[in-house]
């Protein structure tokens, strides 16, 4: 196999609490991970002289920052792999947007290239190489619907229930860091067992991130507003994408035409095996 084509999904915060702060500035989390049958996609080639090259480049992130590099970089430097990839990136999720988009990106370019160079090092393996490059990668690492305790990486399993979702760009990006300094983030929410949370569903969960978000950021509240006035929708992450869900595939679709021109938006199912798995037969 000389080369190979694979989707980079999207997540979904069904759910996200925050109960903590550690000394060091993380925060403590509880939170529902859900894949969606949309996303960015990677193409590889293989390489023989061990080069790494991403094309095309995402604006304003050098190479050397970008997690595919830095992903593929070091599942090179701990497997001694001497091959390389030329890496084709279709981006379709928007940055800053709150859909792990570049955690779901370098899950994808880890098993990817796990399989091209077949290394075939456990799922758990990579998972740890993935939390060396952000909170998020793991989830996508290991490709279940989950829910997440510590900084995100503690995972556990889980069959959620899998609507139609509308996911909502209020065209802006929301800077994570700035939402996880402000004052007035709720950081002390009591911690809820796994099984409460999904005995309570959909109807009870929230985003502790959304009053903060709402604040800073007001084309978010006005998306959140918007959308919520027509079905129940959240934040996801820290935003800025706002999502409702729906039973079926034509009431989402007909959301979608009422759709004001300051928004993007699109339709997508909710999954609990996210679609990477799926392509490489996990």
């Amino acid at each position: 196999m000389n080369a190979l084509t694979l989707p980079a999904p999207a997540k979904l915060n069904r759910l996200l609490h925050i109960v903590g702060r550690r000394a060091n500035g993380y925060h403590e989390l509880q939170t529902l991970f859900q894949f969606l049958d949309h996303g960015d996609e990677l193409r590889f080639q293989l390489r023989q002289d061990g080069e790494i090259h991403l094309t095309p480049g995402l604006p304003g992130v050098p190479d050397s920052d970008n997690l595919i590099v830095r992903a593929a970089r070091l599942l090179q430097a701990v497997s001694g792999c001497p091959l390389g990839a030329d890496i084709q990136l279709t981006k379709r999720l928007p940055m800053g947007g709150g859909l792990g988009g570049g955690s779901s990106n370098a899950a994808t370019a880890l098993l990817g290239l796990d399989r091209l160079w077949r290394l075939d090092l456990p799922l758990d393996h990579l998972a740890e190489l993935g939390l060396q490059l952000g909170a998020d990668v793991p989830v996508f690492v290991h490709g279940q619907a989950a829910w997440a305790e510590g900084v995100g990486e503690k995972l556990t399993p889980v069959a959620l229930d899998t609507p139609w979702f509308v996911v909502v760009h209020p065209g802006i990006e929301v800077a994570t860091a700035a939402v996880f300094r402000a004052p007035q983030l709720t950081r002390d929410t009591a911690p809820i067992t796994m099984a409460r949370a999904l005995q309570g569903g959909a109807p009870s969960w929230h985003n502790d991130c959304e009053p903060t978000v709402r604040s800073l950021y007001p084309p978010v509240a006005e998306a959140l507003d918007w959308l919520g006035s027509r079905a129940p929708a959240m934040l996801t992450g820290t935003g800025a994408c706002v999502f409702a869900w729906f039973d079926s595939r034509a009431e989402a679709k007909r959301l979608l035409a009422d759709l004001p021109d300051r928004y993007t938006a699109f339709t997508a199912r909710g999954l609990n095996l996210s679609p990477l798995h799926a392509a490489l037969g996990r």
